[in-house]
């Protein structure tokens, strides 16, 4: 049997998406449930397949681990590490990539 790895967001990730939502409902409350309801469930997807998306492009020396996916332009960015997924980072696309 193979061991799935635990979803762990960080706080800062969390914090980010939580923004997301609050500047997205003032345009548009469906709006802003759906992107925050499509983050989620993409990265509820990523135990079960860590290595789905490609490897960060921002992270320097990128040892495999470091991975990001798009979505309605928010770029995800999570760690696959031994026994877990950790969300790190949720931005928009047209915000400068932080490099790390």
């Amino acid at each position: 049997m193979v061991n799935k790895k635990k979803l762990v967001w960080d706080k800062e990730a969390l914090l980010e998406l939580k923004e997301a939502y609050n500047y997205l409902k003032e345009k548009s409350l469906p709006s802003a449930k759906k992107v925050r309801k499509s983050i989620i469930e993409i990265a509820r997807e990523l135990p079960n397949h860590p290595e789905i998306y490609s490897l960060d492009r921002f992270k320097k020396e990128n040892t495999n681990d470091y991975r990001a996916f798009e979505k309605y332009s928010y770029r995800v960015t999570y760690r696959i590490k031994e026994k877990e997924i950790r969300i790190l980072r949720v931005r928009h696309t047209s915000r400068e990539p932080l490099e790390h």
